[in-house]
């Protein structure tokens, strides 16, 4: 058993099963799931489970955030699934425009954006080292070996976002790879064409030309370190491909389906697409740089304070393409340097935070994530601290804000992808080694961290129940229905010792869905061995007992899935048991489901629901102590 197979069996269940799940994919500290029904989803269980930092719905995505460690989880969840990263999934389109554009970028840079930001780190070191050793470095076997290494992903990226589109769109891969290849061909490159003569013409608007393909004029275009073009072209390529196929003999396809996508999606690309989504990018390009040159300091101030917000929502995703476009387009970026101070806000933000909370296992879960805001990825910061408590996420807004400002008020540049948080400083040295831009980042970072601290220390205050050796009294509870069915008196269950209510006060519950949940916080005080029943004690007091069809006992066990065992702790909405409905029947016996309060002469008052039926998680009983 794997280190988080626990984690992703519960993940699995709450978000309605493997039947449930369209596509599953990951990022740096996110599930993302596209559910057939999102209603079947458990919310509560999923946000109140230890290994789960909260849920977050966005852009069609059914998002759980569990923290850096994420890849193994998914790993874990794809196998129990039957996912294969190999095997096309499902994908079910995301509504409305806006929503569909930032899942398809999202969906071609995650599977890079390790790598990516690795190279990013390489190149910063390289100019790093080049200030420290001066400008000769430039000249040494190191420096090239070092620059190629970093460079290589910059310089090809078509190819690899080719590979990523592809998979996107379910195109075949290696197709993907050789547009990408094709865009990145030296001799179809702008500088190589006007090298080799004069123009021959020029398209309004779009540019000049230097050479026809099949007598319609080829405006080339610079596409190494491009974005853009590739994936839109491998978008074409995609409904090629479904035509192709359909009217291709199937034996016949192996060969001539790529034929015909490559053999018309490049030609439109090169001679269409491309000049067009260039024309674009630049006109983007030059109202983010108008707006810069109106205001740097306002600019960064902007992005500093509504980075975090843009990151819930994945909005992100739409300003990473314009970095990369300014940044092959004029060899910097104006844009990201104003999210610099955002990871470090959050990370003075998280460790004042841990100083003033006294809950210890909260205190516990805030080390790691001040770590990882450190190094850059804030969402365990965000989803585990921040937005719950409300307050300091506005504080690290305020922080990343005033270390925006501090980065417009310099012009910071930065001239490479990299690394994030403080593995991002070394992005902001030129490649002739001027390390000014890092010194800056350096400052603006620490007065960032230094404001979301101060902040938090002067004016968050948490209200929290302590309890340390000694009880908290606790008046009254809710047991929430561990169910979904029909609700029923007690006096009318068919087993005359339920409905007599010796063994307990509460209802009755005909089932209609085989699942069962925690109706309390607590632990499980007994599981039969034939797990037909679970009872449950709250950390209250209240005594439970959930029994799943009568004399279901002498099933053995067939038809039912336990989830716990005896002895567990669990959440209020933590998926307990499976069972199966239809082979409970067919083996002739009654669904009939008591839920009852058996040390109710403990109690001052019991009082059931007078709903007719319940959904699971709905309040059942009252309990007053």
């Amino acid at each position: 058993m794997s280190k988080y197979e626990s984690l992703a069996k519960e993940i699995l269940a709450n978000v309605g099963g493997k039947e449930n799940i369209n596509s599953l994919t990951h990022c740096v500290t996110r599930l993302r799931f596209r559910l057939k029904d999102e209603s079947k989803a458990n919310d509560y269980a999923l946000k109140n489970n230890p290994g789960v930092v909260t849920v977050m719905k966005s852009a069609g995505q059914y998002q759980v955030v569990i923290g850096n460690h994420v890849p193994l989880v998914y790993a874990d969840v794809c196998e129990l699934a039957g996912i294969s990263n190999d095997k096309p999934q499902e994908e079910v389109a995301p509504q409305g425009a806006f929503n569909k554009l930032i899942d398809i970028i999202s969906g071609c840079f995650q599977p890079i954006l390790g790598p990516l930001c690795a190279a990013g780190i390489i190149k910063g070191l390289n100019a790093l080292l080049v200030f420290i050793l001066g400008t000769s470095f430039n000249n040494s076997g190191t420096y090239m070996v070092l620059n190629a290494i970093g460079d290589s992903i910059f310089n090809f990226l078509p190819i690899i976002l080719g590979y990523t589109a592809a998979k996107k769109f379910n195109v075949n891969v290696v197709v993907g790879m050789i547009i990408g290849a094709t865009l990145c061909y030296p001799t179809i490159q702008t500088d190589t064409l006007s090298a080799a003569g004069k123009a021959i013409g020029t398209l309004p608007m779009i540019g000049d030309y230097y050479t026809k393909f099949i007598g319609i004029p080829f405006v080339s275009g610079n596409y190494t370190s491009t974005v853009v073009p590739v994936i839109c072209i491998v978008a074409l390529a995609a409904q090629i491909q479904k035509l192709a196929k359909k009217y291709v003999p199937e034996m016949l396809q192996n060969f001539f389906v790529p034929f015909f996508v490559l053999i018309i999606s490049l030609p439109i690309g090169l001679l269409v697409i491309g000049p067009v989504v260039s024309l674009l990018t630049s006109i983007l390009s030059n109202i983010f740089a108008g707006l810069y040159a109106f205001s740097p300091l306002v600019t960064a101030l902007v992005v500093g304070a509504f980075w975090q917000c843009l990151v819930i929502f994945g909005l992100h995703w739409a300003l990473v393409p314009m970095a990369m476009v300014n940044i092959g387009n004029l060899g910097y970026d104006t844009i990201l340097p104003g999210m610099l101070g955002t990871t470090f806000a959050a990370t003075g933000v998280v460790a004042a935070m841990y100083l003033k909370l006294k809950d210890k296992n909260k205190k516990a879960l805030a080390i790691p994530a001040v770590i990882s805001a450190f190094c850059g990825v804030t969402e365990p910061a965000i989803y585990g601290f921040l937005l719950p408590e409300k307050t300091p996420f506005v504080f690290s807004c305020i922080g990343g804000a005033v270390g925006g400002a501090i980065m417009g008020a310099v012009a910071v540049k930065q001239y490479v992808i990299g690394g994030l948080g403080i593995f991002g400083v070394v992005s902001y040295i030129s490649p002739k080694g001027d390390a000014t831009g890092m010194v800056v980042s350096l400052i603006a970072g620490a007065v960032s961290l230094v404001v979301g601290f101060v902040l938090t220390m002067l004016f968050y205050k948490k209200e929290e129940t302590v309890v340390e050796n000694k009880e908290v009294k606790v008046e009254e509870e809710t047991v929430l229905s561990p169910i979904k069915g029909e609700v029923k008196a007690i006096e009318e269950s068919s087993d005359a010792a339920f409905a007599s209510g010796a063994l307990g006060k509460g209802v009755v519950i005909l089932p209609q869905e085989g699942k069962v949940y925690a109706p309390v916080t607590g632990t499980v005080t007994v599981l039969f061995p034939s797990l037909h029943a679970i009872g449950i004690t709250s950390d209250a007091g209240v005594e439970l007992l959930v029994h799943v069809g009568i004399n279901t006992v002498q099933l053995n066990g067939e038809g039912y899935t336990a989830h716990i065992k005896q002895g567990d702790r669990v959440n209020q909405g933590q998926l307990l048991l499976d069972f199966d409905m239809a082979k409970i029947q067919e083996a002739g016996y009654s669904l009939e489901t008591p839920v009852l309060v058996t040390n109710y002469a403990d109690l001052k008052e019991i009082k059931n629901t007078s709903e007719s039926s319940v959904k699971a998680q709905e309040s059942l009983i009252e309990v007053k102590y």
